[in-house]
């Protein structure tokens, strides 16, 4: 699996760096051919406001699935969180999709 992570606007820190590869990296429990996960941090231009911070998952599997998740917040560390999460969401929701539709087309 490809783990890359990038920033616009804005220079990542290697905490952030580790702490954003370490959540990713339990992602492949939840569906199991993911191939390259990309994270990009933006840091908007502009003062630090609250919202100020832009984070997005890009998710690619096998068959060109694409999972895209984005989270803004002031906190890179709760978005990173809050992104993962909703990405662990889909990616149970479409593995149990997938599944369920299997156990139909045996009949």
């Amino acid at each position: 699996m490809l783990f890359t992570i990038s920033g616009k606007h804005t220079e990542i820190p290697e905490a952030v760096k580790s702490y954003a590869e370490e959540k990713t990296e339990k992602l492949p429990k939840f569906y199991d051919v993911i191939n390259q996960i990309e994270v990009i941090v933006d840091g908007k231009e502009g003062s630090k406001e609250a919202g100020n911070i832009a984070v997005e998952i890009i998710l690619r599997a096998e068959r060109k699935k694409i999972f895209v998740v984005k989270e803004k917040g002031s906190d890179v560390y709760a978005c990173i969180d809050l992104a993962t999460h909703k990405l662990e969401q889909q990616l149970k929701k479409t593995k149990t999709k997938e599944r369920d539709g299997k156990k139909h087309r045996a009949r």
